[in-house]
């Protein structure tokens, strides 16, 4: 299956989904819908250690104080059948991505790799300064794909 851009669906996964995941996840469709790119955004955890949770709190507030709504989003575990199900599956750092290349299947469809080349470093263990890092940095990156896909690469 080849890749269209921009992807018609994308799923962004780190360890547990309630801090770069659900973050990203969130900057993405606001970017996405800033320049009218449909495209259908997700968001899960290689662990189950949260599912059902909200996303952390201090990334809910820093990501309202930005302009991005996280609190209605729910942490789940990612699902062989996401490999399936979504087109672009892009992991936040390269433990989450050798963690999904471990249960991809050997016929999936989606297109795993790297949100961007550098890793979005983990806030959970850090202060409300390492969440507004975290989303300066997924909001960089994620502009620099929405650039990408408008320009047909």
């Amino acid at each position: 299956m080849s890749l269209s851009y921009p992807p018609k669906s994308i799923l962004f996964v780190c360890l547990g989904n309630i801090c770069r995941s659900p973050s990203a996840q969130s900057v993405m469709q606001k970017q996405c819908e800033e320049v009218g790119l449909n495209v259908v955004l997700d968001s899960a955890g290689v662990a189950g250690y949260h599912v059902g949770e909200a996303p952390d709190g201090r990334a809910i507030e820093v990501g309202r104080s930005l302009g991005y709504e996280l609190s209605n989003l729910r942490a789940r575990q990612v699902s062989i059948s996401d490999f399936y199900e979504f087109e672009m599956i892009f992991a936040m750092d390269n433990d989450n991505l050798k963690a999904l290349q471990k249960i991809m299947p050997t016929d999936a469809t989606a297109h795993v790799r790297l949100f961007d080349d550098k890793a979005v470093a983990d806030p959970y263990y850090g202060d409300k300064q390492d969440f507004e890092q975290m989303f300066a940095h997924i909001i960089r990156a994620g502009n620099g794909w929405i650039s990408r896909w408008q320009g047909g690469l």
